[in-house]
C-alpha cells in the first residue's frame, strides 16, 4: 500500500506528521492498513524504534488504532477531533481541570445583551445583502486593535478563532503546504492542519513564546505560514514580551512571503501588554475571540489583516455561511459598550489562581509554567502514569498528548475552577504523582 501514498520522514515526529498529512488529504482513508513497523523502518532507513515511536504518537492522538497481529490501521473516525477526544473523565466527586473552560462565575449574563440585540433586530432586521459586519462592531474592534498597535486593516467576523484561522490558511495555502506551529500548542489547531491536507512543522517555545531560532529553522525549511499565540498560549500560558517580539520580527522580515497568523484569544483575560508582530510580512491576519471573557457559546471572533487576505476570507465566506449572525454581533457590541465585563478583575482572578499554583508546585520541587491566562503546564517524565495517579487522587487533568508534536511530555492544568483552598491539595497530589522534575524548556 506504500505505493499509493509514500510515508516519509527520518524522525518519529516527521513520520507521524507524514501519516497525519495522508489522513488529512484522504490518501490514507479510514481503515487503511499501515505497513508493519519493521517493513516501514527498512524502507525509510531508520531504526524500528523510530517507527514504533511514530505509531505510538499516532495512537495517542487517535489517528490510528492497533489490532494485535492484524497491525495498525487508520481509525474509522480519524484525526479531525483526535486530540480533543483524549479527555479524562473526572471520577465521582473529583475535580475536572482538563476541559480548558473559563470560570462560569466570571462570564457575563447574556440576557440583557441578547435582549438589546433582539430589540435592534426588531427595529431593523438583518437581510440578504446587508454588510457582513455590523458597523458598530467593526468600529469598536478596530479602535481596540489600534490602541494595541495592531496595523490598520479591514475587519471581518468569523465563528470563533479556529474558524478564522482555517479561513485565513485556506485563503493562501494548498494541500501539502507546511505550517509552522507552536509545540506544545493548541490541540484543535494541530488537528485542523492535517485535516486541511497541510503539514504541521513544530516550533519549540518557552515562556516568552516561540523561539526565534526555531521559527527561522521552520521558515527556512519551507513553511508557508506561521501561527503564533500572543498571550495566554494554550497549553503553556506563554506570552510574547517586547524583546521576544523584536527578535521574532527580525526573523519574519527576512521571510516577507510567509503568511503570519496571530491568535490573541487572551486579550480580555490577561493584564500583560500586547506586542503584535502583524505587518512584518506581506500577508498577515490578527484574530481575537470573545470566547474566554464573554462565553464560548457566542462563537464569534474578529479578525483584521492585509486587504488581500481579508478580502479572500470574506469573499469565500459569502459562498458558504455568508456572515456571522448580526444578532450575535449586536450582543457582543452591547457587552463591549455596556461594560458588562470587568476585564481587569478577570485577569486578576485567573492570575492569582495560576500564580499560586505555579508557586505551590515550585515549593514542592515540581517545575511548572504559566505566565498568563488560565492554564499551567507541568513537564513530566511519564505522562500516562501521572494522569492515572492524579485521577486516582481525584483530579482529572489534560494529557500533554493533546498538545504535543515533538516536545517532551507534560500535563495541562486549567485553574478556572480552583478556589484558594484547592491550591495546596492539588500541588500535593501533583508532586506525589510526578515527583521532582528538572526544569526544561517547553520545546
Amino acid at each position: 500500500m506504500l505505493e499509493e501514498y509514500r510515508i516519509s520522514g527520518r524522525r518519529a515526529s516527521d513520520i507521524a506528521a507524514s501519516v497525519e498529512r495522508g489522513v488529512g488529504s484522504g490518501d490514507l482513508p479510514p481503515g487503511h492498513v499501515l505497513p508493519p513497523m519493521r517493513e516501514l523502518a527498512t524502507r525509510l532507513g531508520v531504526n524500528p524504534n523510530t517507527v514504533a515511536a511514530a505509531y505510538r504518537t499516532l495512537r495517542e492522538r487517535g489517528v490510528i488504532e492497533t489490532a494485535g497481529r492484524r497491525g495498525s490501521r487508520v481509525r474509522s473516525r480519524p484525526a479531525n477531533t483526535a486530540r480533543g477526544s483524549l479527555r479524562i473523565e473526572a471520577p465521582p466527586g473529583g475535580r475536572d481541570l482538563g476541559q480548558g473552560n473559563p470560570d462560569p462565575a466570571l462570564l457575563p449574563d447574556l440576557r440583557e445583551a441578547l435582549a438589546a440585540a433582539a430589540d435592534a433586530h426588531g427595529r431593523q432586521p438583518g437581510l440578504y445583502g446587508d454588510a457582513p459586519v455590523i458597523p458598530e462592531l467593526a468600529a469598536f474592534a478596530r479602535a481596540a486593535m489600534d490602541a494595541d498597535g495592531v496595523p490598520a486593516g479591514p475587519v471581518a467576523v468569523a465563528s470563533g478563532s479556529l474558524d478564522a484561522i482555517e479561513r485565513v490558511l485556506s485563503a493562501h495555502l494548498r494541500p501539502g503546504d507546511a505550517v509552522a506551529v507552536e509545540d506544545p500548542g493548541w490541540g484543535a489547531l494541530l488537528d485542523l492542519i492535517p485535516a486541511m491536507g497541510l503539514r504541521a512543522v513544530p516550533v519549540a517555545m518557552d515562556e516568552e513564546g516561540p523561539l526565534p531560532g526555531e521559527v527561522e529553522r521552520a521558515l527556512r525549511a519551507g513553511a508557508g505560514a506561521l501561527v503564533i499565540t500572543d498571550r495566554a498560549q494554550n497549553p503553556t500560558g506563554a506570552a510574547i514580551g517586547d524583546e521576544r517580539a523584536r527578535s521574532l520580527r527580525s526573523v519574519l522580515v527576512e521571510h516577507p512571503g510567509v503568511l503570519l497568523i496571530e491568535d490573541d484569544h487572551g486579550h480580555a483575560i490577561v493584564d500583560l501588554p500586547l506586542h503584535p508582530l502583524a505587518g512584518t510580512t506581506e500577508h498577515w491576519a490578527f484574530v481575537r475571540s470573545v470566547a474566554k471573557a464573554y462565553g464560548p457559546d457566542l462563537r464569534l471572533a474578529v479578525l483584521t489583516g492585509d486587504a488581500s487576505t481579508v478580502g479572500r476570507v470574506t469573499g469565500r465566506q459569502e459562498l458558504g455561511p455568508g456572515w456571522v449572525s448580526g444578532i450575535l454581533q449586536r450582543a457582543v457590541v452591547h457587552l463591549w459598550t455596556a461594560g458588562a465585563v470587568d476585564t481587569a478583575a478577570i485577569a486578576r482572578s485567573y492570575g492569582e489562581r495560576r500564580d499560586a499554583l505555579v508557586r505551590a508546585l515550585g515549593e514542592r520541587g515540581v517545575a511548572a509554567y504559566g505566565r498568563s491566562g488560565m492554564n499551567v503546564w507541568v513537564p513530566v517524565s511519564d505522562e500516562t502514569g501521572v494522569v492515572a495517579r492524579l485521577l486516582r487522587a481525584g483530579w482529572a487533568v489534560a494529557p500533554g498528548a493533546r498538545f504535543r508534536m515533538a516536545s517532551p511530555p507534560g500535563v495541562r492544568l486549567t485553574v478556572s475552577s480552583l478556589a484558594a483552598a484547592d491550591i495546596a491539595p492539588l500541588a500535593d497530589a501533583m508532586a506525589a504523582a510526578a515527583g521532582p522534575v528538572r526544569p526544561v524548556s517547553h520545546g
